[in-house]
């Protein structure tokens, strides 16, 4: 007589499958995020993948403006948020970010961007503050590299991708040392909070020469064009801190 499979008797069963580490606030509970990207299925990419993070989704939505609508209602620990988002496309979640921070200090901050836009890194990290990121949105595709660059975040952290330091380092040249002593006077006037008009007036230079040097100082400071006057502020912020 044949003696039974012992391999076919004893059906085999999967080891329990470990479930991911919850990642959790500063408090001790699972971090609480809310994520705001126009792209569906990068939005719901993230959503999944935070989630297997071991994150808390309270909100996930398709442009700043929801974002900041529902804040006090999802009372997130941290915010995960695209850098260019509806109407304008340019700047929407920075401006988002900074006002969502005013709301509610000490709110973590993730910005993600599809290219490597220094000026918008620069800006993320001028209040001096912690607990914010700036990343390629090609990062998103590792669970370990966002679980880890969420988890330093909430802890007070701050965490850029790669290419950013590389170019902020590459960016370590003073700038106010190539401008010319035009665009000096020039710039010194905007610290002083004055118009293009009121420049022109001072230096005796009609308004579209002082604009073409407003618009050096930008291109030598690095600063893009936002839709707004908040290149003023940044360039001003450059030259006190010379």
């Amino acid at each position: 007589m044949t003696e039974p499979d012992a391999s076919r008797a004893t059906p085999r069963t999967a080891p329990p499958r470990a479930e991911a580490p919850r990642t959790v606030a500063p408090r001790g509970v699972p971090l609480r995020v809310v994520v705001a990207d126009d792209s569906v299925l990068l939005r719901e990419g993230l959503v999944r993948v935070l989630g297997e993070a071991g994150v808390d989704i309270v909100g996930s939505y398709g442009d700043a403006d929801q974002l900041l609508a529902a804040l006090d209602q999802t009372a997130p620990d941290l915010a995960v948020l695209d850098v260019r988002m509806p109407p304008t496309f340019r700047d929407e979640g920075v401006r988002a970010a900074i006002e969502a921070r005013r709301r509610r200090p000490g709110l973590g901050i993730l910005l993600l961007s599809q290219y490597v836009e220094v000026a918008y890194a620069q800006e993320l990290l001028a209040s001096g503050t912690g607990g914010v990121g700036y990343l390629l949105k090609d990062r998103v595709a590792s669970l370990d590299e966002l679980d880890d660059a969420i988890s330093r975040i909430a802890a007070g952290g701050t965490v850029l991708d790669p290419e950013v330091v590389a170019q902020l380092i590459g960016r370590r040249t003073d700038p106010i040392a190539t401008l010319t002593p035009r665009e000096r006077e020039v710039l010194a006037l905007m610290g002083e909070g004055r118009t293009n008009a009121a420049i022109s007036a001072a230096l005796f230079i009609g308004t579209g020469a002082v604009e073409k040097n407003v618009t050096s100082i930008f291109q030598k400071f690095g600063l893009d064009d936002s839709g707004n006057d908040h290149r003023r502020v940044l360039a001003v912020l450059a030259w006190l801190q010379r």
